[in-house]
């Protein structure tokens, strides 16, 4: 399909960092390609507004791949927006038509301040993955070939979807009470399918979970919301995965 351009409205969140006050700013963006990416957009308007000397609008991206999870943001009241599967980066203007009015916001949870504008503090992440999101291994020169160990092909499909999780942060900025326990779940999931992930299972899920509620994060009451939100399809049955490993590591 050909190319054409747009205008479009965008009203975005605007806030000099996590103790001031924030607003929504509107600014109109002319002759936009739908063929640009959502970011591409962005640094569109961000040009306009440094050629207007004005502060641009300060968000999160690096790979644009749908891979690094940096370029979260909420876009019309959806994680990511409109399209299903995808991340920011990956959305593109064809999504939206002449004279839309688009709603472009930050994550919203306890858990992810606002540092400026759209980025916001996802450290809470790093800290749970690093409570228990690892696997320890043997390297004294006297290892074992990774080939050597078999492994149920259900078990390795079911663990590498789990590890698809790229910890982007829709699941909690979807979910009503702000639960990271779909991101949780994956990780925790990644490793308790496979055996290399048996020898740390009872200290890891029940350090991760810890470390999840000590960081504000809210429970789960089964919405669904998360999983639908999510860019890479991550299931609930990670999550239940998550609880089953907790419990039993609570009563061993």
């Amino acid at each position: 399909m050909a190319s054409k351009s747009i205008n479009i409205n965008l009203k975005i969140w605007r806030q000099k960092d996590a103790k001031s006050k924030g607003q929504i700013e509107t600014y109109k963006l002319d002759n936009v390609s739908t063929a640009s990416s959502f970011l591409e957009m962005l640094d569109q308007l961000n040009e306009q507004l440094i050629n207007e000397r004005k502060e641009p609008v300060a968000f999160d991206h690096d790979c644009r791949e749908g891979i690094c999870g940096m370029c979260s943001l909420y876009i019309n009241g959806r994680a990511h927006g409109p399209a299903s599967k995808v991340t920011t980066c990956q959305l593109h203007m064809r999504s939206f038509k002449d004279g839309d009015t688009i709603y472009v916001e930050p994550w919203r949870s306890k858990a992810f301040p606002v540092v400026k504008d759209l980025i916001v503090d996802r450290s809470a992440f790093d800290r749970i993955q690093q409570a228990g999101g690892f696997v320890s291994v043997n390297t004294s020169g006297r290892t074992i070939d990774a080939n050597a160990t078999p492994v149920p092909k259900h078990d390795a499909d079911r663990a590498f979807e789990a590890a698809a999780c790229i910890g982007c942060g829709a699941c909690v900025a979807s979910c009503k009470n702000g639960s990271a326990m779909l991101f949780v779940g994956a990780k925790v999931s990644q490793y308790a399918l496979l055996p290399q992930g048996k020898v740390e299972a009872t200290e890891r899920v029940l350090n991760m979970v810890r470390q999840m509620d000590e960081e504000g994060f809210g429970n789960c009451t089964n919405t669904g919301a998360c999983e639908v939100e999510c860019p890479k399809g991550i299931s609930l049955e990670n999550i239940a995965r998550m609880n089953r490993e907790y419990l039993f590591a609570s009563v061993k």
